[in-house]
């Protein structure tokens, strides 16, 4: 459905976006996660053609952002970090503008304001002005804007920031629903938010795409560098000396606790760690002595992001010192790019 090909996006020396290639499929809601200045935004600026490359190829559907941008932007529909709302219509007035200016007219406008305003649910505020509506109820109108034409993409960055608990677990609610019908990618800074809503995650710092892919197969390559917990009925002698039979462990750890039960860790740079776990088991097993207790200590997606981000920031920063550009100058040009 997206096709981005080798994307470079550059500010005199600073390349915000660095050779930036993925694709995405039909039909899932993904995840575009990145630290502070990362070029999340200027990526997904880039794709709705309201930013221009310096070198590469964004297709959507086979259309060509820059060669065909009509014909491309038509399946695209775009809520930036800031919606650009204006403040003195109404809903309904702001939906009937944007609707024009994408193209529809007469009754099929009138039927497509009436789908977006029920599916988004601000049937209850389209009469007043957007001025007066809470900062939940302005996301939702930005979305519905974004809705009008019927796209097949929708890109959505920072959709939730600003809004209090209850009114994330709306959008949030609404992004899900939304993901059964178009494509959805969704920029975040809360990677509980990317976790819960998203099928798959892409993950880029510096410009560059350092991770693609759905979060439980993050999670399980993020155990190739695991840690195991458990309880014995031991002695924290006896459980070492258990453990020194026990291939792939990198390191460990036992002590007694109060109760008279071991506690232990142990790392092992092994991939498949639930084979270490079974090794351990057998071993305990073997010498008469009972597990109790036995956890994986898994990576969560925050975890993931440090793990995987911290290079690439810092590639970043070293590239940001070592350019012609002042820093603070370059770092503006980011930011103008980013909406950050």
């Amino acid at each position: 459905m997206i096709e981005v090909e080798h994307l470079t996006k550059c500010y005199g020396d600073l390349k915000a976006v660095d050779d930036l290639s993925f694709r995405i499929e039909d039909g899932q809601v993904y995840g575009f996660l990145g630290p502070n200045g990362a070029g999340k935004s200027t990526t997904m600026n880039i794709m709705t053609g309201c930013l221009s490359a310096t070198q590469g190829h964004v297709r959507i559907d086979g259309h060509d952002i820059f060669e065909e941008p009509n014909e491309a932007k038509r399946l695209i529909g775009y809520l930036p970090e800031q919606p650009p709302l204006y403040m003195s219509e109404t809903p309904e007035e702001y939906l009937r503008f944007v609707g024009e200016a994408k193209g529809l007219r007469k009754e099929e406008l009138d039927r497509q304001i009436q789908e977006v305003i029920e599916k988004i649910r601000i049937g209850d505020v389209r009469h007043r002005r957007i001025s007066a509506l809470s900062k939940g109820y302005r996301q939702r109108v930005g979305i519905a804007q974004a809705l009008l034409g019927n796209p097949r993409v929708i890109i959505l960055d920072e959709p939730t920031v600003g809004l209090d608990p209850l009114q994330i677990i709306e959008i949030r609610e609404l992004i899900r629903q939304l993901g059964e019908a178009h494509t959805v990618i969704l920029s975040s800074h809360i990677l509980s938010e990317v976790q819960t809503i998203c099928e798959k995650i892409l993950i880029i710092a510096g410009g560059k795409l350092i991770a693609f892919d759905e979060p439980e197969k993050l999670e399980r390559e993020m155990l190739s560098q695991g840690e195991i917990l458990f309880t014995a009925e031991a002695a924290p002698e006896e459980v070492r000396q258990i453990l020194s039979g026990v291939r792939g462990i990198t390191s460990s750890e036992a002590e007694a606790g109060e109760d008279g039960y071991a506690r232990a860790r142990v790392k092992t740079d092994q991939k498949d760690i639930y084979g270490i776990s079974r090794q351990l088991f057998f071993a305990f097993a073997a010498k008469n002595k009972a597990l109790l207790e036995m956890s994986l200590k898994k990576a969560n997606l925050e975890d993931i992001f440090i793990e995987l981000t911290e290079g690439g920031a810092q590639e970043a920063a070293g590239a940001a010192q070592d350019g012609a550009r002042p820093s603070g100058e370059a770092d503006g040009a980011e930011k103008e790019a980013d909406g950050e």
